[in-house]
């Protein structure tokens, strides 16, 4: 938020729509404008790192954004799932090891414990529907 506040660019992406967004640009020959487009942000968040699985080819995407990003820009990772199933993410233990180098290196760890703020301001709670 205080990124842009500031007025510095900021992208958003979930993990699977970035990899999807990248596969697009690749099939129609424009991969290296959208990663360029992706570098451009001040900040770059990827959400929702490990929610779905990704096949070699997403992950080798992902990782060339984490890449290309590494002391480049700002990056924000959420994930519920500690690095030691990162292998599981990416399907190569050592891409994965590559990937959490990077982020590692320059990066600060935020963990959460607590409840979901989702589920505390839900909608439905208890069971019923409100109206």
């Amino acid at each position: 938020m205080e990124c842009c506040q500031a007025r510095r660019e900021a992208r958003f992406f979930t993990a699977s729509s970035l990899v999807m967004r990248l596969r697009r640009a690749r099939d129609e020959g424009r991969l290296d404008r959208e990663l360029a487009r992706i570098g451009h942000a001040d900040l770059l968040v990827i959400d929702e790192l490990g929610f779905l699985p990704l096949d070699a080819d997403g992950a080798r995407l992902l990782f060339q954004v984490v890449s290309e990003a590494y002391e480049r820009q700002s990056v924000v990772l959420t994930t519920n799932l500690e690095f030691s199933r990162w292998g599981t993410v990416f399907g190569d233990d050592q891409m994965a090891a590559a990937v959490i180098d990077r982020v590692v290196h320059h990066g600060r760890l935020l963990q959460f414990h607590g409840e979901s703020y989702r589920l505390t301001h839900a909608l439905m709670q208890d069971g019923g529907a409100q109206r």
